[in-house]
């Protein structure tokens, strides 16, 4: 008894795995113009969509750190011109602290009369070949913030801190803040996410140890009049009149505090 031939495309529809391509396979031979027609639209969709991304890859890498988790430490960046009318001689000297900060000071030290170091509190394991140039010049080093930090007091004018307080529990963050204080000399700045906007990556969670804790802005009010930590209302008033003069909104909470006197 003869074998019935098998329709390989109607064995590949069968099993389930691709589906549209048999369905466009078997129509060919009756429409061939409906299927150049379909590669043809799915050319021009993928072009659209390159084209409103920008076409670069950098860019597909920014939305990939927004996602991820370190917004804040690109809304800084963002942040610097509005940060060197409020702060003015005090952004001459400048620690950051916080996830990525080797693009921070890398951005920092392209401004006049600005000197940056910074501190990731994370592994850098992971970091390319700029940011390893900066921890071999000693702009950049590993330090684990929930302990007391590598310095002397008021050894930097100012700090800035972000994506990184978010994940300390208010033990942690009793010994992190007053330390962030004493060694800046006019101040400390706190970039803080909003509750419900940021998140990330559950690929990214054994990195930073535990989910973010993100609070609301009467949270960390409260906090800092609980710890002693004073708001900086002339530097605030300068932050939003800069900001306002160019449009800019943040994307994350700012918060700017005295330094110990």
């Amino acid at each position: 008894m003869s074998r019935r031939p098998v329709n390989p495309s109607r064995r590949l529809v069968d099993g389930g795995s691709l589906p549209f391509v048999g369905s466009i396979h078997s129509k060919s031979r009756s429409s061939p113009l409906l299927t150049i027609g379909l590669v043809v639209g799915a050319m021009l969709l993928i072009g659209f969509c390159y084209h409103q991304s920008g076409g670069s890859r950098s860019n597909i890498e920014a939305v990939s750190k927004v996602e991820g988790g370190t917004l804040c430490t690109a809304e800084v960046q963002r942040a610097i011109p509005i940060l060197k009318k409020a702060y003015g001689d005090s952004m001459r000297k400048v620690l950051h602290l916080g996830p990525d900060t080797c693009s921070v000071v890398s951005k920092l030290l392209k401004e006049e009369d600005t000197e940056a170091w910074g501190v990731e509190p994370y592994d850098l394991d992971d970091a390319d070949a700029s940011c390893r140039r900066l921890v071999r010049k000693g702009f950049v080093r590993a330090a684990d913030i929930k302990f007391l930090l590598p310095y002397r007091a008021k050894s930097f004018s100012l700090v800035i801190v972000s994506d990184a307080l978010d994940y300390l529990s208010p033990r942690y963050l009793n010994k992190t803040l007053p330390e962030l204080a004493r060694v800046s000399a006019d101040g400390v700045v706190i970039f803080a996410g909003y509750p419900g906007r940021q998140r990330v990556k559950d690929s990214e969670l054994p990195k930073f140890g535990r989910p973010a804790k993100l609070r609301s802005s009467s949270w960390w009010i409260r906090y800092f009049v609980q710890t002693s930590l004073e708001e900086n209302e002339a530097v605030v008033k300068k932050f939003d009149q800069a900001a306002a003069k160019r449009s800019y909104r943040p994307a994350c909470q700012v918060f700017h505090l005295k330094s110990y006197s």
